[in-house]
């Protein structure tokens, strides 16, 4: 380990302020994600921990630019937004200020979405529709996985569907994946989609957006356990990725609930509904679900602590 590699190092582990959404960041894989960007070879934290750095000589500009990128990821900067670069299924994606980081903790259902489309029964040319696809990492790992399916998406954010196209061409899955731009699912209100969907997908917003007080709760809010508000989420997400990718409304679930009202329309019997949700959220939304008639099957995906993250329901 050379000097600069040393002193840049003790800087991180000095000042470095770490997400738990973000597992795969550490002192060792931040410095060396922003060491070979500042050689003109971005790649993510996770495959910068396994690669050889290249040289990076005394007073070079490449070393002027990486002391600089070490400040502005001590600052808060995303080191996503540093690299331009994010792994998601394996797949070393662009990344940007237009759309939310994926975070590893999303993997979790993109795998249950791509073992959907491959269990028996289902169809070789499934059509799949991945909502609020943010920079397309649940379109494009299913695009990836599951060769034969038909993958769409969509965004409200124009922004987001343009740096999603970008992502493909950089994939080279250009071709895989049709985008959208449009609210939820009104962009596929045609006789194509509707009841001929396989799988309708989705990591919507759901952080409450306000503190709810009793009186919220007396007029009928919903009984959802509310643990994470915008307001207390880190600076490091809320003054850099999108406010509308993460902001699910006074209770957290407005997009959720709306998702789970409209799916019905667009899947076909025995088609799946797959949405990632919020901790505390997936007890009452997985009750919701069971007492939806248009439901025949509801599981509910817990990450390593026990906790519901995402739920799969299958159409009647």
């Amino acid at each position: 380990m050379n000097d600069t590699y040393r002193k840049l190092h003790d800087r991180l582990v000095i000042g470095l302020k770490l997400l738990p959404d973000k597992p795969e960041e550490s002192p060792d894989s931040t410095l060396r994600a922003l060491w070979h960007a500042a050689t003109g070879d971005p790649r993510s934290a996770v495959a910068a921990l396994h690669d050889e750095l290249p040289e990076l000589p005394a007073n070079s500009p490449s070393l002027q630019t990486l002391e600089h990128f070490v400040d502005r990821r001590l600052a808060g900067e995303p080191l996503a937004h540093i690299t331009g670069r994010q792994q998601f299924m394996g797949l070393e994606m662009l990344c940007g200020p237009q759309a939310l980081i994926p975070r590893a903790e999303t993997e979790q259902l993109a795998r249950a979405s791509i073992e959907l489309l491959q269990q028996p029964g289902m169809r070789q040319r499934a059509v799949v529709i991945d909502v609020g696809t943010g920079c397309g990492n649940l379109a494009f790992a299913i695009a990836h996985h599951v060769p034969d399916a038909e993958v769409f998406g969509t965004d409200l954010s124009e922004d987001a569907i343009a740096f999603a196209k970008r992502n493909g061409v950089h994939l080279g899955l250009q071709t895989r994946v049709e985008f959208r731009t449009g609210d939820l699912l009104a962009s596929f209100e045609t006789p194509d989609f509707l009841g001929h969907v396989d799988l309708i997908v989705s990591n919507p917003p759901y952080i409450a957006s306000a503190k709810l007080n009793q009186a919220d709760m007396v007029v009928g809010a919903p009984p959802y356990i509310r643990t994470t508000r915008v307001e207390q989420m880190a600076a490091e997400i809320a003054h850099h990725e999108p406010r509308l990718a993460f902001d699910g409304g006074p209770f957290g679930v407005t997009i959720l609930m709306r998702l789970i009202e409209d799916a019905p329309r667009f899947l076909r019997a025995g088609g799946w509904l797959a949405f990632e949700v919020g901790l505390g959220q997936g007890a009452a939304l997985t009750k919701r679900l069971q007492r939806d008639h248009s439901f025949q099957e509801v599981r509910a995906l817990v990450d390593g602590n026990g906790a519901s993250r995402a739920i799969l329901a299958r159409r009647s």
